[in-house]
């Protein structure tokens, strides 16, 4: 996991997101659909880049 690559704890990405920690825990379990505003602060804080784009579908052969 990313932040635990950089050494954060939950708390410190809570703080640079300027959320809570248990905000950060249900994050990480999977327990709430994020905005894309969200998004952009969680990929900032983590030193990442985010980056939503679309595909084609599989054509049926």
């Amino acid at each position: 996991m990313r932040r635990e690559e950089l050494g954060m704890t939950q708390a410190e990405l809570a703080r640079r997101t300027g959320l809570k920690q248990p905000a950060v825990a249900r994050f990480e379990a999977g327990g709430t659909m994020p905005t894309i505003p969200m998004l952009e602060r969680l990929a900032d804080a983590l030193e990442l880049r985010l980056s939503v784009h679309f595909e084609p579908q599989r054509q049926a052969s």
